[in-house]
């Protein structure tokens, strides 16, 4: 935490390098993680070759250290600093909803630029709330829950699903990312980039029940070191007769959003873990890939 704040002190390219280099050790040390995003990988884009492949999961494991910057500069960078190097795209999909009466689900997902997002939003929009999720590790989740408070009216655990439609109602939006693994119990198996993968469907019952429209809000690091946060109009038809259909319509989304910057999303994840006993085990045999 000590090293972070230091880090937010110096210029910004400094500290992104300072990224860079950290993420290109945790490439050659992590060998199981290595693992992992290399299956993702190979799973998502088959069109590749093994070298494409190799050279995109070590531009991820270097998006994996700047995150560490990032999550700091979005804990403790000025207002300032942070107008100099982002930019908001589409603010008005989000106050066209709210001055017409509905709740907000901002849509997000797990890109390596997350925690630097919510504080760029939060210049730029109403007061808001932020989902987290407990992180087996005590001290982590502490870490997620109170860096979003910095930019969030208030935090919300993923299961307090009372909590988040109470905030809909309220009229305040509530920031949502829903693309992770989960297990079988209020989720169903549906294509991610032509894979089956377990997604939740509670996107579809929080919009009914919050009366809520559902506006993808996703983040980009561009190459110069600044970033693009883009919400884009509403999901057409969120909520619908059919939650699974709702989900697809984010997930189409959120893989065209992936493609232009595929080193960004986070594929340290298992995404692919959790399917039922007829679907494969698709890492069960991650060690060539170490």
């Amino acid at each position: 935490m000590g090293l972070l704040r230091l880090l937010c002190l110096v210029p910004h390219k400094v500290a992104l390098a300072t990224g860079r280099a950290i993420g290109r050790l945790v490439h050659r040390l992590g060998g199981s993680r290595r693992a992992i995003v290399r299956r993702n990988i190979e799973l998502c884009f088959p069109a590749l070759t093994s070298v494409e492949r190799d050279a995109l999961a070590y531009e991820h494991f270097k998006a994996l250290g700047m995150t560490l910057i990032e999550m700091g500069l979005g804990r403790w960078a000025s207002d300032e600093h942070l107008a100099s190097i982002t930019k908001l795209k589409g603010i008005e999909h989000l106050t066209s909803a709210l001055e017409n009466g509905k709740g907000v689900i901002l849509l997000s997902a797990h890109f390596t630029t997350l925690e630097i997002s919510g504080r760029v939003l939060a210049q730029n929009s109403p007061p808001f709330d932020a989902v987290f999720r407990k992180n087996r590790s005590a001290f982590i989740t502490e870490l997620q829950r109170s860096g979003r408070e910095r930019a969030a009216e208030d935090t919300i655990e993923k299961r307090d699903i009372k909590t988040m439609v109470r905030s809909l109602r309220a009229g305040r939006p509530v920031w949502y990312a829903p693309d992770q693994s989960y297990n079988r119990k209020g989720a169903e198996v549906i294509e991610f980039f032509g894979v089956p993968a377990m997604h939740t469907t509670a996107t579809s019952t929080l919009a009914r029940l919050g009366k809520a429209v559902a506006i993808p809000f996703f983040p980009r690091r561009l190459p110069d070191g600044s970033y693009e946060m883009t919400l884009f109009p509403p999901l057409e038809g969120v909520p619908g007769d059919d939650p699974v259909a709702d989900t697809q319509l984010y997930i189409d989304v959120l893989e065209a959003h992936i493609r232009t910057c595929p080193e960004q999303y986070f594929w340290i994840h298992r995404k692919f873990k959790d399917l039922p006993a007829e679907y494969p085990d698709y890492y069960s045999d991650l060690a060539a890939l170490k």
